[in-house]
């Protein structure tokens, strides 16, 4: 399980990450809300510690973006010192899954995490949709206009990343990040590997879903005209 923190305060952005590493979740940290904005879009989280009064922008509009904009799912559990009911009810109208109210045992946090993700787990999309085209994460399962297509294996998890974060445009370096940590082959194993995908994906339809957006990466989109 990987987590995204975003906490200003030092001291508690520490002892929440010493203690869910030791708990055993991969954890990422951000101490202002542009930088933890940034990684939860450009990363895949299975869950958000998200501080309410946040430098730059707070998590009240963070929440809403991940929902309006970057139509994410991410489960978000807020932590606020602000405990009145209209606060509570903002942060759950903004899509918060969750409202810890500061101070807080480390134990009742991790208590809320594990119900939160339980809860969420069944509920999440296994169908992801772009346009005429359809990949279903579960039975990994690819149709585009009604016709079954197969990807190689490595190129359902490109597709994957590439479906989920549309029609935003996925950095060349974040698709290397996502598919080969630090120990990416060479520099153009990504443009074969998407090329192959585009083979499959592309090739015998009307309309090209996978574009190329010169000097910064790519993305899966119906319509490009605002790249």
């Amino acid at each position: 399980m990987r987590i995204l923190i975003i906490e200003d305060n030092p001291d508690i952005l520490a002892n929440v990450f010493d203690y869910l590493q030791l708990k055993g979740y991969t954890v990422d940290c951000a101490q202002d809300g542009l930088g933890g904005l940034h990684l939860a879009v450009t990363h895949a989280y299975d869950l958000i510690v998200l501080d309410v009064m946040l430098p730059g922008i707070d998590g009240y509009q963070i929440c809403t973006r991940l929902r309006e904009d970057a139509r994410l799912d991410i489960p978000v559990i807020m932590l606020t010192a602000r405990d009145t009911l209209d606060d509570r009810i903002q942060g759950f109208n903004t899509g918060a899954d969750d409202y810890l109210v500061k101070p807080f045992a480390l134990s009742e946090l991790h208590a809320r995490i594990q119900a939160v993700l339980r809860r969420t787990k069944g509920s999440r999309v296994h169908e992801l949709r772009v346009g005429d085209l359809a990949f279903d994460v579960e039975t990994l399962q690819v149709r585009r206009a009604g016709r079954t297509l197969r990807p190689h294996p490595f190129g359902l998890r490109l597709l994957e990343i590439l479906m989920k974060k549309s029609p935003a445009v996925v950095r060349r370096e974040e698709l290397e990040r996502e598919l080969w940590g630090d120990n990416c082959p060479d520099s153009d194993s990504l443009r074969s590997h998407i090329h192959q995908l585009r083979q499959v994906v592309d090739k015998s339809f009307d309309s090209p879903l996978l574009h190329t957006v010169h000097g910064i990466g790519y993305c899966l989109a119906e319509n490009t005209g605002d790249l």
